[in-house]
């Protein structure tokens, strides 16, 4: 089986060593860029199953990058930072990131979060048992056809924030704890991450609640974990 092609945009040379050692010494092929520009380019040339992507570049910064990627292909992103605010994080996440790291961290976290979501992106490309479908006279949930619309209007989402919403719509009524959602949908690694979860919660309220503040879809249950609630009509 062909290896999986990793592309490593980042402008500090001693990382960009790191990053591409570490992944190479998992079995994944790297082919690295300095700067958004040269990504964008490498990414035409390449066509990789993973990016990896620094926030911080000269010519075209990750943000950019991020969001010139994810309008041509739904390709896995992570994204690596040098600061923790959950600004910064959000921000990340709203242009089309999938995950996030911040520096420094260990070579075997970076490892570890990258085959999980080269794991997810090739699990959701080959599972084939059927998908249900949800919708009320507000909100519409392919699980077939991959669409989400709110009020007849396509709702744009990330690889990452239709499967948790496909998990937790897949057990609507029943509540998914923390670790249950993370094992599910981002991966065993991801079990303890309860931040993660709560973040990727928040970017589907704000796409599909009425009113973000006060959901009704997505019901948080405090401290175990969320549920999807069916709203009057369903089929």
């Amino acid at each position: 089986m062909r290896n999986p092609t990793v592309l490593t945009i980042e402008d500090d040379p001693a990382l960009l060593r790191l990053v591409e050692y570490t992944l190479s010494d998992r079995g994944m092929d790297v082919t690295t860029a300095s700067n958004g520009r040269e990504g964008l380019r490498q990414f035409y040339a390449v066509q990789p199953q993973l990016v990896v992507l620094d926030v911080m570049m000269p010519e075209m910064d990750g943000w950019e990058t991020c969001r010139r990627i994810r309008e041509m292909a739904d390709v896995p992103i992570l994204m690596l930072t040098a600061r923790s605010q959950d600004e910064d994080v959000v921000r990340g996440l709203n242009i089309g990131a999938d995950d996030y790291l911040v520096k420094p961290f260990s070579p075997e976290v970076l490892a570890a979060r990258a085959q999980a979501l080269l794991r997810r992106s090739s699990m959701s490309r080959v599972q084939k048992k059927p998908a249900a479908a949800y919708r009320d006279n507000r909100l519409l949930i392919d699980l077939v056809e991959r669409r989400v619309l709110v009020d007849g209007v396509a709702v744009r989402l990330t690889a990452t924030e239709f499967k948790l919403l496909a998990f937790l719509v897949e057990n609507a009524g029943l509540v998914m704890t923390f670790r249950q959602t993370l094992e599910n949908v981002w991966g065993w690694e991801y079990q303890d991450d309860t931040h993660q979860a709560r973040l990727y919660i928040w970017r589907l309220r704000q796409k599909i609640e009425k009113d973000p503040k006060y959901p009704t879809y997505i019901l948080t249950e405090y401290g175990v974990g969320y549920r999807f609630q069916k709203q009057g009509f369903d089929c």
